[in-house]
């Protein structure tokens, strides 16, 4: 049987580039969850006045198709401007890599969120957002559909582990179906917080576990 990862895959999963956490990053993003299988966390250093990506890292927990495809995002993006990192898409990685295998593209679509959602949160952090929207409930929802579920492998909107969500003048309110002494429960309170603190008119968020 042919062995279905390239000598590149296997060499950035060996030696992955950029790997590490960053201390008071610009912009951090996070994707997936190490309970489910994969995750990514991607953290980004800009240079304010050029908007160049000049230092990025990733900390990485999954597969080998995982932590490579996360080390070649983090080269292609260092020394680009957030508009250019902006356009690297997931196939431009797998096509550094020399493909992959079709049950693992979804790796490199993991790496390339994360990638994003750094950004985003960089942007919204240094109000570079040209549109800002009022936060809403549906704004809310989309952003918590990346916070997954350690228990069902699928996000905590899809498995209705979210009750409830409310925003009043910049205090956000989250109610979870789980008891707050939950293994779980600090993981996804966490996970909820960093997705929602950064909107721009968020000023607090309060997680709430069924008692």
């Amino acid at each position: 049987m042919k062995f279905p990862y390239t000598e590149k895959v296997l060499e950035h999963f060996k030696n992955p580039r950029n790997v590490g956490k960053m201390e008071n990053p610009d912009g951090k993003g996070l994707e997936g969850s190490p309970a489910c299988g994969d995750m990514v966390a991607v953290y980004l250093q800009v240079n304010p006045d050029t908007q160049v990506i000049e230092d990025i890292k990733f900390e990485s927990y999954g597969c080998a198709s995982n932590i490579a495809t996360a080390s070649i995002i983090t080269e292609l993006a260092k020394g680009k401007t957030v508009e250019e990192a902006k356009k690297i898409s997931w196939q431009e990685a797998t096509e550094e890599l020399g493909g992959l295998p079709p049950v693992k593209a979804h790796c490199s679509v993991l790496a390339v969120e994360g990638l994003r959602a750094a950004i985003r949160d960089y942007e919204e952090k240094h109000g570079l957002v040209s549109e800002q929207e009022p936060t809403t409930v549906d704004v809310i929802r989309s952003r918590l559909k990346h916070v997954m579920n350690p228990m069902a492998g699928l996000d905590i909107i899809r498995t209705e582990l979210v009750t409830k969500m409310e925003i009043n003048d910049g205090v956000v309110r989250i109610l979870i179906d789980l008891p707050s002494n939950h293994q779980f429960a600090a993981n996804i309170k966490e996970e909820v917080t960093e997705k929602l603190e950064s909107l721009w008119d968020v000023n607090e968020v309060n997680v709430v576990f069924t008692e």
